[in-house]
């Protein structure tokens, strides 16, 4: 049987938290969301714990401290209880519809990662810093030179996985390296990454989009070293 987990990362975001996590559930083909709140500082605990009473599909977890993204989905492994796992933030930057079709494409696929591109297809983008979007790219080239496989999109937030992949794969990064650990780590695993177009609209730093250059500049280090080490 294939179902499907959601994780859903967070650290202050009050303001986006709500309407992110309602349009996850303007789709009905999740099994389990979780909440993973990464000590939050403002309102977005409270604004989860009412959406965890509200649906009984989420599950609301709170971290001890915040260390990044990367810490929180190592915290969530031991939760999931699905045949596949996808990520999304929990921010208005990515549109779970689009989850829909890379789930229609993991039960056809279902030892793959599939990988949602920001970089291919031609639907709605918005990206407001011009920097971040060559940065991606340069990433993006340099991941797949390194690993001798062609990936579009290194840092986009939706992958979906295998479970026993994810569960099964001790993970080091706490930051936004996650996203280059991941990967490097599933080609180990099965060199099989599909790729689909998603939407995309890009929040700025104001609105409270929290990776900077020097996460960039993380992702190539780390592209080396998860290429030559586990």
């Amino acid at each position: 049987m294939i179902n499907l987990s959601v994780i859903v990362p967070f650290f202050n975001e009050e303001q986006f938290l709500e309407e992110s996590v309602n349009r996850l559930l303007s789709n009905d083909v999740y099994s389990s969301i979780f909440l993973i709140d990464n000590n939050s500082t403002d309102n977005s605990y409270e604004i989860a714990k009412n959406l965890a009473t509200q649906h009984n599909k989420i599950e609301l977890y709170k971290t001890n401290q915040d260390k990044g993204k990367g810490s929180a989905l190592s915290f969530s492994r031991g939760l999931i209880k699905t045949s596949h796992v996808v990520i999304h933030d929990a921010d208005l930057e990515y549109f779970p519809k689009d989850i829909v079709e890379m789930f229609d494409l993991a039960k056809k696929n279902q030892d793959s990662l599939i990988l949602g591109s920001r970089f291919i297809g031609n639907k709605r983008r918005k990206n407001i810093y011009l920097r971040t979007f060559f940065a991606n790219k340069v990433v993006s080239l340099f991941f797949s030179m390194v690993n001798f496989y062609r990936i579009s999109d290194v840092a986009t937030c939706y992958k979906l996985m295998p479970s026993n992949f994810f569960i099964n794969t001790e993970l080091k990064e706490n930051g936004f390296s996650i996203e280059v650990e991941l990967l490097s780590k599933f080609l180990k695993y099965n060199k099989s990454v599909l790729e689909l177009p998603i939407a995309y609209e890009g929040r700025s730093y104001a609105e409270g989009k929290k990776i900077k250059t020097v996460d960039g500049a993380q992702y190539l280090i780390s592209t080396i070293k998860y290429r030559f080490l586990n």
